[in-house]
């Protein structure tokens, strides 16, 4: 491991209790996708999924999501933590063992587990991979941690400390110190879960015990297991952020219209242009990501017609009343719900999205009839996949307009509508009630070519 323990303390050798901890499992489970985020650089979503086919029960399952959730937002803070009990840099453990540490600091610092069951837990997970040999010296660790009297930072502290420092500097220079500040500080919480509802928002509310926003999505706190709520099996409703509801309102009213969803998957814009009575083909690069898109319109009983497809090529038979363009970004506007975003972007892949970006833009502008609309839209709160994408379309000559938007098209969210009347959301709108994710859309017109 490279590692020991900094100074005076209880002796590596003592042992941990013999009985298994609860929950260990779950926390097993916890580590390797901690493990797989951090150290294999892969998606927190692809590595939770691997959860299941039955390995986690529902409960075991969410904690697992939560601890690794919760060492992913406070990854600043447990690594200053751990690096104040290491005489070595924590660069240097066994990868196991630094992330069983961190998901050790998570719990006696973060979640309030009881420090002997969060050490001997943590001691009982070090077991294969090489790291048996570390069991005394990761209980040594963490019963330090449990001594030291840590608490979790607050406020502006802890927004910095566990932002990286060019995200905090892009958002600073975007929205200004403050807004970077309270982007950072939503980022720390679990949000609530968003469900778009189709039809009779105020009922289903009562029978899930949620409450209807202003936008018509219905925010549940501590909901439990999705497909376990009320209206699930059904296809009552779906999963979906209130701030990604509304690039589609955007296009108005779009009952009757042929409208065109480029890089649909996993549907949910998709499913509100079919709810609304657009005829609605959606089109996604992925044949995986086409497969759940078709799943999700199913259990919805919602109607498209499902493209596999790369939208940069692709062209419909003929000129559509609208396209929606929910293009490929960072995605940082979803760090709230994507924890693993802090710690696997990087600014050279934002550079790369952006010329794709602008081919996306350049096909729908030959998707849409004249007088069609455009709406462009992205998950992120970088300003590079933002205005700057618009400004660049139409200084290259495109026949297109921008088409503002007007506060009413936008109720309860009249701080998401800019001076240049495009829609930009930040995570610490609506912070009482939980926030929402990071969002650009701008409205465009195609104009006549002649």
């Amino acid at each position: 491991m490279g590692l020991r323990p900094r100074g005076p303390g209880r002796p590596e050798s003592a042992a941990p209790s013999p009985e298994p901890a609860a929950g260990l499992p779950a926390r097993r489970a916890a580590a390797a996708v901690l493990f797989a985020v951090l150290e294999q650089l892969r998606p927190l979503d692809d590595a939770l999924a691997e959860l299941g086919d039955g390995k986690l029960a529902g409960r075991d399952r969410a904690f697992a999501r939560r601890l690794v959730a919760t060492a992913l937002r406070r990854l600043g803070e447990i690594d200053a933590v751990l690096a104040s009990h290491l005489a070595q840099p924590l660069e240097r453990a066994h990868p196991r063992a630094r992330s069983a540490l961190r998901l050790g600091v998570a719990q006696i610092v973060h979640l309030g587990t009881p420090a002997h069951a969060a050490v001997s837990a943590t001691v009982e997970m070090m077991t294969g991979h090489g790291t048996d040999r570390l069991k005394g010296l990761v209980n040594a660790v963490l019963r330090r941690v449990a001594d030291g009297g840590h608490q979790p930072r607050e406020g502006l502290a802890a927004a910095r400390k566990n932002t990286p420092q060019w995200l905090w500097t892009t958002w600073e220079r975007a929205y200004g110190a403050d807004a970077a500040a309270a982007i950072a500080a939503a980022h720390l919480a679990d949000p609530p879960l968003d469900l778009t509802v189709p039809a009779d928002a105020e009922g289903w509310a009562d029978r899930i015990g949620g409450l209807v926003q202003p936008t018509g999505s219905i925010r549940v706190v501590d909901a439990g297991p999705v497909a376990e709520l009320p209206g699930y099996a059904e296809g009552a409703w779906w999963v979906q952020d209130v701030a990604a509801t509304l690039p589609v309102r955007l296009l108005g009213d779009v009952a009757g219209q042929s409208v065109l969803d480029l890089c649909a998957a996993p549907g949910g814009k998709s499913a509100q242009l079919a709810a609304a009575g657009a005829r609605v083909t959606a089109v996604d690069l992925s044949p995986r990501r086409s497969r759940l898109l078709a799943e999700n319109l199913r259990r919805v009983g919602l109607p498209a017609e499902v493209i596999t497809a790369d939208a940069v090529s692709w062209r419909p038979p003929e000129p559509a009343d609208a396209v929606l363009v929910d293009a490929p970004c960072s995605a940082t506007g979803t760090i709230r719900r994507h924890p693993d975003i802090l710690h696997l972007r990087r600014r050279e892949e934002i550079e790369r999205l952006l010329p794709l970006q602008d081919q996306l833009l350049a096909a729908a502008v030959d998707m849409v009839r004249p007088g069609g609309r455009i709406v462009f839209a992205t998950c992120s709160l970088q300003p590079e996949e933002g205005m700057a994408r618009i400004a660049a379309l139409i200084a290259g000559g495109a026949p297109v307009v921008l088409d503002p938007l007007r506060l009413d098209e936008v109720p309860g969210l009249p701080e998401a509508v800019t001076a240049d009347g495009t829609l930009r959301t930040l995570p610490s709108f609506w912070a009482d009630a939980g926030g929402m994710d990071g969002f650009f859309a701008a409205r465009l017109r195609r104009l006549s070519t002649g």
